[in-house]
């Protein structure tokens, strides 16, 4: 053997790792971010969504226009005196009243991207929107492939993008909690958030408490299975345990996470809650899926007059959940900018709000009322579009390491074990990594171990109570967010 040949076990190990890791998969990652470096700067779908999806913007009248209309003089004084103080480093706006029932027409202009890419959090809008498609790019190829390769001992890369934007949503969102709780102005706002939050929380405690045959999250299942697989892994190592934490205490973190992301959704509920009715019914039908009594024991138990067996199977019926979950946020992300319009409108509904009422505001007042509207479209877009992509990438989740299928139709899904750790020795593979001695066969084997291990104590039960509950509640948080905000509107927002 010459002294710079790598020696065939160290090829050996090398390859098992690079294939139980990265496979395939690899390649359309490394093609992903090559399109991201050469595309992202050229094409944009967050932007396109602002700017070339015919959004309508109003801008404010000048003070010159306001003058005419309200028949004021310019006072060249004041002029001359709001000049010098612009020298000296101050606000030089020429302030002035006028009546509030005065009849200003608003202009209009399309939204362009030199008009967005100045506003606040339009960065962060248009990294969440384009990573969760290239995101979503990887999980449709890497489910193709799949399709024809099955994935046995790959670590699915397409989960890990899908984390990275669960997390990006989850971060925008606090961040933009985070500034209700900023500045004097924001007592209502911070009131609100703690209290939705308790009010979360009390009812995440009631749902957990609630009994499996009726609202099916796989919680309990998902516990048995960690427990026994944890348990076995821990025995095996030589170590004495009873189990993870107790019931009750994950169950007490589980609700704790539900009030924080519950609070989470309270805004953009309220943002969005002039939405459609018939989009409401949508995501109620969502939600009802998860209750067994009315949706998967109507659908896959019982027998219809005129029929020898239920109208679906419990395959169909998971896939039929899972699709709906698909179809009802794509549907929220096309139409939505129909809602930032009727956001946009605000600008046109506070003028027209403005000439009933009595009294007078100053020309900055007014302007600030008109502009305002425009300078916060990134944020509202956020808080749209960062529920639903959390939705959307949960639901993911739950289907791909729940092992459950798109086409449970025609294909039925395998049934999976509790605890699928083996009893005995380990595998007459693992054991020739264990004859070896050098260094690097040894890093190989702990490492690919480490990862074996790891996919035996967290099972597709296990993930099907985690990600099943987290979509669900996803899913509840943010109809019960919008429905309070669509109430909130009908009646208290006149007040």
């Amino acid at each position: 053997m010459l002294p710079y040949e790598i020696p065939s076990y160290a090829v050996a190990a090398g390859a098992r790792v690079c294939k139980a890791l990265l496979g395939a998969q690899l390649v359309i990652t490394l093609i992903m971010i090559s399109v991201i470096q050469k595309l992202g700067p050229h094409f944009s779908f967050a932007r396109w969504l602002l700017c070339s999806t015919g959004l309508i913007r109003y801008l404010y009248p000048t003070d010159s226009e306001l003058r005419h209309l309200a028949n004021i003089p310019k006072d060249k004084s004041k002029s001359k005196k709001n000049t010098k103080t612009q020298t000296n480093g101050k606000n030089s706006s020429d302030t002035f009243h006028i009546p509030r029932s005065l009849d200003v027409k608003l202009e209009t202009a399309k939204v362009t991207k030199l008009d967005v890419i100045h506003l606040r959090y339009y960065t962060e809008y248009q990294w969440l929107v384009d990573f969760s498609l290239y995101a979503l790019l990887v999980y449709i190829a890497t489910e193709i492939y799949q399709t024809w390769f099955p994935l046995k001992d790959e670590v699915n890369l397409s989960m890990i993008w899908c984390s990275l934007v669960i997390l990006f949503a989850i971060k925008i969102l606090l961040g933009l909690t985070v500034q209700y709780f900023q500045g004097e102005e924001s007592v209502g706002e911070r009131s609100t958030c703690v209290v939705m939050g308790f009010i979360y929380l009390l009812i995440s405690m009631m749902v957990l408490i609630v009994d499996e045959k009726t609202l099916e999250v796989e919680l309990e299942s998902a516990y048995n299975s960690f427990n026994q697989s944890a348990s076995t892994f821990l025995t095996k190592q030589g170590l004495s345990s009873t189990g993870p934490a107790s019931k009750i205490v994950l169950k007490f973190f589980i609700a704790v996470w539900c009030g924080v992301l519950g609070a989470l959704f309270t805004f953009p509920g309220l943002r969005i809650a002039r939405m459609h009715w018939d989009l409401i019914k949508k995501q109620v039908e969502t939600i009802i899926l998860w209750i067994k009594p009315v949706s998967r024991n109507y659908l896959t138990v019982r027998i219809f007059s005129g029929r020898t067996e239920p109208l679906l199977t419990d395959h169909s019926f998971d896939s039929i959940r899972l699709i709906a979950i698909a179809v009802t946020m794509c549907l929220k992300v096309l139409l939505m900018p129909w809602y930032l319009q009727a956001y946009l409108d605000m600008a046109y509904q506070r003028a027209e709000d403005q000439k009933r009422e009595a009294g007078r505001i100053t020309n900055i007042e007014f302007q600030k009322k008109i502009a305002a509207v425009f300078y916060y479209l990134c944020v509202v877009a956020l808080q749209y579009i960062a529920p639903v992509v959390l939705c959307f990438y949960l639901g993911i989740m739950y289907k791909t390491l729940g092992e459950y299928s798109w086409i449970g139709f025609f294909k039925e899904t395998p049934n999976i074990e509790e605890c699928p750790i083996n009893s005995g020795t380990d595998s007459p593979d693992i054991e020739l990594f264990k004859t070896s001695e050098t260094e690097t066969e040894t890093s190989a084997t702990d490492f690919h171990l480490a990862l074996e291990n790891l996919k035996m104590i967290f099972t597709a039960s296990v993930y099907r109570g985690l990600f099943g509950f987290s979509t669900w509640w996803c899913c509840f948080a943010y109809f019960a967010a919008t429905s309070i905000g669509l109430i909130y509107q009908s009646y208290f927002s006149s007040v």
